[in-house]
């Protein structure tokens, strides 16, 4: 679906124009078109494709989709593959945006987003001195939006540990504890995924060997490398202190048992007893103490009850019962 085709020259909005237009215009130094399309069918992506020239895989990339975020260079042009990320209902849901960029054109492809980027291109429009360095500016923007976005996700995944960290403490809240932070953990672990490899990737466009496009906007994706590496340090810590809360929790599932074995142990050492002075008792014999008394069978009773009484108040004590 095509959201829209522009054409700009100078840093400033000449038209909308047709995707049939388009070649007309990069053939122009000064100016650089921008198409945005959403949930694009192969179609339109093979009819971009001959417009742009785009080269041939990477506009299999964008069909495919499912691809890891990256940038990837093609005879001057750069295929870049970023990972949006959204909390809908506190599920992550995600996403992709492909972008291709040339000297003359950006092409941005948004698949399974709900967010659109329309505001991206309201604050490009609204700064004609930066929209003059061109497509690169363009890219920037949009990874810059996308990166923007990523931190609410991370300040969301600390508030929901920190509830869960308040009630892990109270008491038959282990199970549901442990779920949760497995489920927090696997949150983690899809932004950490979104988030690391276009770290590594966005390191290309500022150092080393930048591609040609890219010459003047060191500063800008240097800016959302800071971004990125700022947000990997936050999922870091987050999925640190998960690890920990879960030994946490495992260990006073450890702590519950040990108190209930005690306990079992402590009664069975009552009923030992008992048992061990009734068995006495209770042989067969013809010749035993107290076998004829008058008040034998009462004073075993009260005997059996001392002792177990006794060690019901050591169990006690200890702190056992």
């Amino acid at each position: 679906m095509l959201i829209n085709c522009v054409v700009y020259q100078e840093g400033k909005k000449l038209r909308d124009i047709q995707i049939s237009e388009i070649s007309n215009y990069v053939k122009m130094p000064d100016c650089f078109v921008w198409v945005a399309l959403r949930d694009a069918e192969p179609s339109e992506l093979d009819r971009l494709q001959v417009e742009f020239q785009l080269h041939e895989l990477a506009v299999e990339d964008a069909q495919h989709g499912h691809q890891r975020p990256k940038v990837e260079e093609y005879d001057g042009s750069l295929f870049v593959v970023i990972h949006t990320i959204e909390l809908v209902d506190g599920e992550i849901h995600k996403g992709e945006l492909n972008v291709f960029v040339g000297a003359n054109y950006v092409l941005s492809v948004r698949n399974h987003s709900q967010r659109a980027f329309l505001n991206v291109r309201a604050r490009c429009e609204s700064e004609p001195q930066l929209l003059r360095l061109g497509s690169a500016f363009v890219l920037y923007a949009l990874m810059d939006a996308v990166v923007d976005r990523y931190f609410p996700v991370a300040e969301e995944l600390e508030m929901e540990l920190e509830t869960i960290e308040e009630q892990m403490l109270a008491q038959g809240t282990e199970r549901s504890s442990i779920q949760r932070l497995y489920q927090l953990k696997r949150k983690a672990t899809i932004l950490k995924h979104a988030v690391a490899p276009l770290m590594e990737a966005t390191g290309r466009l500022f150092g080393g060997r930048v591609p040609t496009p890219f010459g003047h906007t060191h500063d800008y994706f240097r800016d959302v490398y800071d971004h990125l590496q700022r947000i990997n340090t936050s999922i870091d810590t987050i999925r640190e202190t998960i690890a920990t809360a879960i030994q946490v929790n495992l260990s006073m599932v450890a702590i519950d048992e040990a108190e209930v074995n005690k306990r079992l142990a402590a009664w069975a050492a009552i009923f030992a007893a008992a048992t061990v002075l009734a068995g006495i008792w209770g042989m067969n014999f013809e010749f035993m103490p107290e076998l004829k008394w008058k008040y034998g069978y009462a004073a075993a009773l009260g005997v059996i009850a001392t002792v177990c009484g006794y060690l019901y108040y050591r169990f006690r004590r200890a702190g056992w019962l």
